[in-house]
């Protein structure tokens, strides 16, 4: 795992955690989870590589 992914994934954290305390004092909730789970569906696309070569490794390694 690169050091520039786990960099991106707190950026995107922080981000998303700033926004949505903006919107939460604002009285827009529904926003607020919208935004939430578009920060997680983000870094999970970022992790989508990452993830098929863990498991790639994991069939070599056990032969599956």
């Amino acid at each position: 795992m690169d050091i520039s992914l786990i960099l991106k994934i707190a950026g995107i954290g922080l981000l998303v955690s700033v926004v949505c305390q903006i919107l939460r004092s604002t009285g827009r909730d529904d926003q607020a989870t919208f935004v939430s789970v578009a920060g997680i569906l983000l870094v999970l696309f970022l992790l989508l590589d990452s993830m098929d070569a863990l498991f790639t490794t994991i069939q070599k390694i056990f032969g599956l």
